[in-house]
């Protein structure tokens, strides 16, 4: 019996022990797993996660519990991705804000602007205006102006539901009237155009370069080169040699003679010196500021690529009527056409320059015009000669002409006709009313013959030392400006005007200047003749061309009648 109740015991202990092993064995595993688990925390920590790039991109780092602070936001049902702020410029209406990360279309319209104020850091979290890419990395969002008591300083910008504490982000705030806010890089001249809020406001004159220098913070030093021109708000340095042997990432300021303080604040940064490509020229392009005018893209766009327009360069000012789609749709019927953030306001001339830089690579010639501006070859259509690229025809035959840089060609300015409301078949057919003398004129010009200080007066650069311009004669050739269009469109233009050195239209000032319209005041009021103003002249020339041209011979609609199709 003790055998057997020996054996029994022995049995009885042996299930014991195989009921106990499974527990210490998973015990051992939950062991191993929080020591792993430990070790990558520590790793995570260490800041030893870091991706290397021979190219001009960043180092990026991955912070400590990056990853499991985006799989906690995932958790809750939405991922919601960082938003640094970098810089702050302060504009008389709006605060811009600038992010040091790209911004997602699909949740712009989720940002808010959160102010703070007092120790007790109440907040206050108000709609942005508006949110955009800026350049390949960085991305803007303007701000309503901080309420009574609440700090601009202190402003971030969350998404909508994210209820994350705010993390320490830099406080500084340009003001808008002296600040270096673009800058580009020449790589023909090897040089670096910058551009300069607050070094002076003389407008078309060339100032003296040995006042200013250029910086050019790196992340590892700091370089200073020369000045080689300087006009209104541009300035043209030489560009460090070591960023032309190994380009990087930095930021460029202007210092200015003189002055006991250091160079003045900048949000312009370059992210390479070798980023741009030599590529087949186009002999025609088209650069334009804009700012809500999308409707009218469609229409100025088809009938200049059929004049012989083959790229062109949209310089968007803080439009809010969704001009990216409208671009995107052009862009898949095979039109050329790249849009360029530019929420600098008042920088036309600048923006122009911007431009020139940007197209030398790219066209031998750049016209300079706006969205109501229409060119025309009257001989053409009174000597029954086809028009269709006519432009590009027109620019080519000064190719060769190696002391010409500019074709300028006169503008006529059409009145509302008669019209109450946008006529459906777009501003070349509904607009037949026009002044009787021209006045200004347009340019096309060669890029590469430009002066180095790229002055220019909007309608026109001034050429380097030698080189002239042709003025086209009216018989020739002439730009249908439709420029006082139905009052509910032309009242547009009291929202500010885009040129610098132009006076916005609620200013009492200039009133005799041809930058206003005649007989109308500070105030956007409708007179009661609008519609029957500035008609002098019935010319139906390019409604005519237009119509014979472009409308489909079953229903007669043109193709930028979308709407009327559908």
């Amino acid at each position: 019996m003790e055998y057997e109740n020996g054996k029994k015991r022995k049995v009885r202990n042996r299930q014991q022990h195989q009921q106990t092993k499974p527990q210490f064995s998973s015990l051992r595993y939950l062991t191993i797993s929080l020591c792993c688990f430990f070790v990558l925390l520590f790793f995570l920590s260490s800041n030893r996660i870091s991706v290397r790039s021979d190219s001009l991109r960043p180092s990026l780092r991955l912070p400590a519990l990056s990853i499991l602070s985006s799989m906690e936001r995932s958790l809750h049902g939405r991922l919601f991705p960082p938003l640094r702020v970098e810089d702050r410029v302060q504009f008389p209406d709006h605060l811009l804000l600038i992010l040091s990360t790209k911004i997602e279309k699909s949740v712009k319209k989720d940002i808010v602007c959160v102010y703070h104020r007092g120790r007790k850091e109440e907040t206050l979290a108000l709609p942005s205006i508006s949110s955009d890419e800026l350049d390949e990395f960085r991305s803007i969002v303007r701000c309503p102006n901080a309420p009574l008591n609440y700090s601009s300083s202190s402003v971030h910008v969350r998404f909508r539901g994210d209820k994350r504490e705010r993390e320490k982000q830099s406080e500084k705030v340009h003001d808008w009237s002296k600040v270096v806010y673009d800058a580009v890089v020449d790589s023909d001249a090897d040089t670096v155009v910058v551009f300069v809020k607050g070094l002076t406001r003389r407008p078309h004159k060339e100032s003296d370069p040995s006042n200013y220098k250029c910086q050019f913070e790196t992340r590892v030093e700091v370089l200073v080169t020369r000045a080689l021109a300087a006009a209104q708000e541009v300035v043209r340095c030489v560009l460090p040699e070591r960023l032309k042997l190994n380009p990087e990432p930095f930021r460029v300021s202007v210092r200015v003679r003189g002055r006991s303080t250091p160079a003045l604040p900048s949000v312009a940064r370059i992210y390479g010196s070798d980023s741009i490509e030599k590529v087949k020229k186009h002999e025609l392009c088209v650069c334009t500021m804009l700012w809500n005018q999308a409707p009218f893209l469609r229409e100025w766009i088809l009938y200049h690529s059929w004049l012989g327009v083959e790229r062109w360069f949209i310089y968007d000012n803080n439009s809010d009527d969704n001009i990216q789609e409208e671009i995107n749709l052009l862009n898949s019927e095979s039109y050329n056409v790249s849009r360029h953030v530019w929420p600098w306001i008042k920088t036309q001339e600048a923006g122009f320059s911007h431009c020139a830089v940007r197209a030398k690579n790219e066209c031998k010639w750049v016209g300079f015009f706006d969205v109501d501006e229409f060119f025309y070859f009257p001989t053409h259509r009174s000597q029954g000669l086809p028009s269709k690229n006519a432009l590009s025809s027109l620019v080519s035959n000064y190719t060769s002409w190696g002391l010409v840089g500019e074709i300028r060609t006169e503008c006529h300015s059409y009145g509302p006709s008669g019209l109450t409301s946008v006529p459906p078949q777009g501003v070349t057919v509904g607009y037949t009313c026009r002044q009787a003398n021209p006045e200004r004129h347009k340019s096309i010009i060669r890029p590469e013959l430009l002066t180095s200080s790229l002055l220019n007066e909007v309608h026109h650069f001034q050429m380097r030392e030698g080189v002239g311009h042709v003025s086209l004669v009216e018989s020739v050739a002439v730009v249908n400006h439709y420029k006082y269009q139905v009052w509910d469109t032309f009242k547009a233009k009291f929202e500010r005007r885009v040129a610098t050195y132009v006076v916005d239209w609620r200013e009492n000032q200039n009133q005799g200047s041809k930058d206003r319209a005649p007989g109308l005041g500070t105030e956007a009021v409708e007179p009661v003749d609008w519609k029957r103003r500035f008609c002098e002249v019935w010319d139906t020339g390019l409604k005519d061309l237009v119509l014979s041209s472009f409308a489909d011979q079953a229903t007669g609609y043109l193709p930028w009648q979308r709407q009327q199709q559908e």
